[in-house]
């Protein structure tokens, strides 16, 4: 299965490498970065590239059904990839539309199941593209995905866009799970405190690098180093000064070195905290 992004433009060059390994905590491989006919997707080629520059490990999420079968397939297929699967805030009111939504979250709840899963995500709130009447059939799907990963004990992933204080509502109201990350972080200092005292990790994308995401970056800087995680949302979000080219898991190294420097820490130091906070989100080591 290949999707297309709508990105264009050439691949951006590969950054140094980092002093430690680190994990792309949330990458979409099923979803073509470029406008090329429906060619499969190089899962070994883009694993060879982002370990050559310190990125050996994937979480691959799949945001719908067709996107997570094939997360749960191509985890089978390579040590260095686990899964998430779940449906995306915005495919809840089309799937409820369609008298759907009760069947799809029966087969997440199938595969969410399987050893190669460790992540029931991204699922969660988007008033962004959804408008209000579409909050209903969000809001039930995101409960019964909570409820799944405490009934299965995997890490829930969590995509907050425009609903801050709804998110927290919802996970309030059912209880959050052991594990949980707040999937590219995008709330102030503020929104990031009530997320760490509920037990959150953090994960960062290359959003931190963009010159208007100072109340980001603040967000970065009061968090404890302990729960902190990069991603890289494949192909989106890419970093400066990359931004509007395809993004991929080889260019963590560019928003990693940028976290240092808001933090004002050493990169090896963040490189290993990076990785050993990812481990205890995700419930343990893989590939």
């Amino acid at each position: 299965m290949t999707r297309k992004a709508g990105r264009t433009g050439e691949r951006p060059p590969a950054p140094e490498p980092l002093p430690h390994p680190v994990v792309d905590n949330h990458c979409h491989l099923d979803i073509a970065p470029y406008d090329a006919p429906g060619e499969p997707v190089a899962v070994a080629d883009a694993l060879a590239r982002s370990a050559s520059v310190g990125v050996p490990r994937i979480v691959q999420i799949g945001c719908d059904l067709p996107g997570a079968r094939w997360a749960v397939e191509v985890a089978a297929s390579f040590e260095a990839i686990v899964a998430g699967v779940a449906l995306h805030p915005n495919e809840a009111p089309r799937l409820e539309a369609e008298g759907l939504l009760d069947d799809a979250l029966a087969e997440i709840t199938e595969l969410a199941a399987r050893p190669e899963v460790r992540a029931v995500g991204e699922t969660g709130l988007d008033a962004f593209r959804t408008g209000p009447e579409g909050l209903d059939a969000q809001v039930r799907s995101f409960r019964r995905h909570i409820e799944l990963a405490h009934e299965l004990d995997r890490t829930l992933v969590i995509h907050d866009r425009d609903t801050h204080a709804e998110v927290l509502r919802v996970v309030d109201e059912v209880g959050p799970p052991p594990r949980w990350v707040m999937h590219c972080f995008s709330g102030d200092a503020g929104f990031a405190e009530r997320c760490l005292e509920r037990g959150a990790h953090l994960s960062f994308a290359g959003t931190v690098t963009f010159k208007n995401a100072e109340p980001l970056r603040e967000a970065l800087r009061i968090a404890p180093l302990d729960r902190i995680l990069v991603e890289t949302d494949a192909p989106y979000l890419t970093p400066e000064p990359w931004r509007g080219r395809p993004n991929a898991s080889y260019l963590i190294p560019t928003t990693v070195r940028a976290m240092a420097e808001i933090r004002g820490v050493d990169l090896g130091e963040l490189c290993r905290a990076i990785d050993a906070n990812t481990e205890v989100a995700f419930g343990g080591t893989w590939g």
